[in-house]
């Protein structure tokens, strides 16, 4: 399973990426504004930036509901660096653009995908990622992960080479139960991938070792 950092916080990519385990970044509108970035030229200049930190995909969100704003807002994007993967709502002009997309050499994520009937249809129209929210489906009341198993189940049987990118994960035991529903990709913050690192018996018996060795 590949490992995306969904920030667009350059100290959280580095850090994760430091790590040696980043395959890729995503990010959305909110987490642009969140670090204070606006405006077009300035977006841009900012996804450019973690592609040259970043060797993987990064996706890159349009702003657009219309096919044909989203191929247009879609190429641009493209143009920026070839690691760029345009990001595309699970609307109904989304899926137009993604097949157009695809059969003009452009890799997608569908995001906002909360149905495995919504995977499907990304997945026919030639999605490179399609991205399930399981956080914000567990919010609601119904079972993400779940979800995520349901679509890599369906994605197996039909042989769709779609990747299912699990997304708005809250916690560390997202990341392993996603990893062993067979998602492809998780991306999350910074902090669950850190949770993983994690262990109380890790912390006691490392200190014991080097209160051992003082000993020697």
């Amino acid at each position: 399973m590949k490992f995306f950092i969904d920030t667009a916080n350059l100290a959280q990519i580095k850090e994760a990426n430091d790590l040696g385990i980043l395959d890729g970044v995503t990010t959305n509108p909110s987490l642009m504004a969140k670090e204070g970035i606006k405006g077009t030229e300035a977006i841009n200049n900012h996804y450019k930036t973690i592609c040259e930190m970043v060797d993987g995909d990064i996706s890159a969100e349009v702003l657009s509901t219309t096919f044909n704003e989203i191929v247009e807002e879609g190429k641009k994007l493209a143009a920026i660096h070839p690691n760029i993967i345009v990001k595309v709502p699970m609307i109904k002009e989304g899926i137009k653009a993604i097949k157009w997309f695809t059969d003009n050499g452009i890799k997608t994520n569908c995001t906002l995908v909360f149905s495995a009937g919504q995977a499907i249809l990304a997945a026919k129209a030639g999605a490179t990622y399609v991205s399930p929210f399981i956080g914000r489906i567990d919010d609601s009341g119904w079972d993400g992960v779940q979800l995520i198993a349901q679509i890599a189940n369906i994605y197996s049987i039909q042989g769709f080479k779609t990747e299912v990118l699990a997304a708005s994960i809250r916690n560390p035991n997202h990341i392993i139960q996603c990893a062993e529903a067979g998602a492809d990709v998780c991306t999350c913050p910074l902090e669950p991938i850190l949770g993983l690192l994690k262990h109380p018996l890790t912390d006691i018996g490392l200190a014991k070792f080097l209160d051992d060795a003082k000993k020697m």
